[in-house]
């Protein structure tokens, strides 16, 4: 396919991060898997790469380059070779919004640039045992007493749960308002009561550590709030279109990854005399996963321009989002098919791909909400 919203930098970037994975990650998937994290130390390999936080100011040790297509390059190269499991995406993608847009030039000195090398971690805390989607039934709490605010509560879902350093908290400062009391607080590594789950077993994506996170009076310095007091939710809603694109990009990455072993695959394996990619069904099914790729693709790279001008809507992110998770789910199903017995085995990626998409109908929004979400658009409650 022919894409022209990028350009000779972007160009440049993509090399960079093909290389940096294909030697410091590619070859220890299978190690992170079992060990459910990656080395840390990658962590700070990247950073000294320049491969996050690139659009933090040069002033904290960023680039300053605000442009979106530096992440959906990270993420493409990370899954078109085969490193996926990686939370570099959290950190370079969701959390900039956070940490360069509502933060004093004091939490910028303090937290941007260990950010930037790979030596501080982050992690974004909202879902919770008993909340979701729902982020206004949040329990966690966030006390003001003094110069501190204390706070209770437990998260769960975490990524980065057992690697973080500092995590963005989603607190009820006044419990007694649903939206409204939402605020947002960075906790920190060493904080008193502070304290890391279990590292909760998932189906998939398995080298990337996601925890369950206890607040257990937590004195927080009121510093450490983020933004403005009771204004949290308005915040995340703000970065989710951005935060549904990215699952977006995600999907088309796999996608396009799962092809491309399927392909390898069939050209070598054998059955009653001849090759797997021989028989019609097997070039008829490959075809219609091409197309959905390349339908895919363009779908997404619209989406990265317009968000690019500023004009891509909740609703288009959202269906957005639903489309390309269940699409990714179709096609990489559709490929492990054509491994037959093979692809349900774990040394094959494929059957990694496979347990790693399933999650991507779930977070940043189940697909339920996201059609709900563009359903609300239409208007259709008003009379014709």
């Amino acid at each position: 396919m022919q894409r022209r919203h990028f350009d000779a930098e972007h160009v440049a970037f993509r090399d960079l991060c093909r290389s940096f994975f294909l030697k410091e990650c590619a070859p220890h998937v299978e190690a992170w898997e079992k060990a459910g994290q990656v080395d840390r130390d990658v962590w700070r390999r990247a950073g000294a790469a320049g491969m996050l936080l690139w659009e933090a100011p040069e002033a904290y040790g960023g680039q300053g380059v605000r442009d979106y297509r530096y992440s959906q390059v990270l993420a493409e190269e990370l899954y078109g070779t085969g490193s996926a499991g990686l939370g570099f995406g959290l950190q370079s993608d969701v959390m900039p919004p956070y940490l360069i847009d509502l933060t004093t030039d004091e939490q910028k000195a303090r937290w941007l640039p260990g950010s930037v090398t790979g030596d501080t971690i982050w992690g974004l805390a909202i879902s919770e045992p008993g909340a979701g989607s729902d982020v206004g039934s949040i329990r966690a709490t966030a006390i003001r007493d003094g110069d501190t605010y204390v706070v209770n509560g437990t998260k769960t879902f975490i990524t980065n749960g057992l690697l973080l350093d500092k995590v963005v908290v989603a607190v009820k400062t006044d419990p007694s308002q649903r939206h409204k009391g939402v605020s947002l607080i960075v906790v920190e590594e060493g904080m008193a009561g502070f304290e890391r789950g279990r590292h909760l077993d998932k189906i998939g994506q398995r080298s990337q550590d996601t925890a369950e996170l206890f607040f257990r009076d937590v004195r927080v310095p009121v510093a450490n709030l983020v933004g403005e007091e009771g204004r949290g939710f308005g915040y995340m809603m703000r970065n989710l279109p951005q935060e549904r694109l990215g699952a977006g990009v995600a999907a088309t990455g796999v996608m396009w990854r799962a092809l491309e072993l399927t392909v390898d695959y069939v050209r070598g394996r054998r059955a009653f005399g001849q090759v797997l990619g021989a028989f019609q069904n097997t070039r008829f099914e490959l075809a219609a996963i091409k197309t959905l790729c390349e339908v895919a693709q363009a779908y997404v790279d619209k989406a990265v321009v317009e968000h690019l001008r500023g004009d891509l809507t909740p609703e288009d992110a959202a269906g957005l989002k639903q489309w390309t998770t269940d699409t990714q789910n179709q096609v990489v199903d559709r490929c492990l098919q054509l491994f037959g017995g093979y692809g349900y085995m774990n040394e094959y990626e494929i059957a990694r791909l496979w347990r790693d998409s399933r999650v991507q109908r779930i977070y940043a929004g189940s697909n339920e909400v996201m059609k709900e979400i563009v359903g609300r658009s239409l208007d259709l409650d008003r009379p014709a």
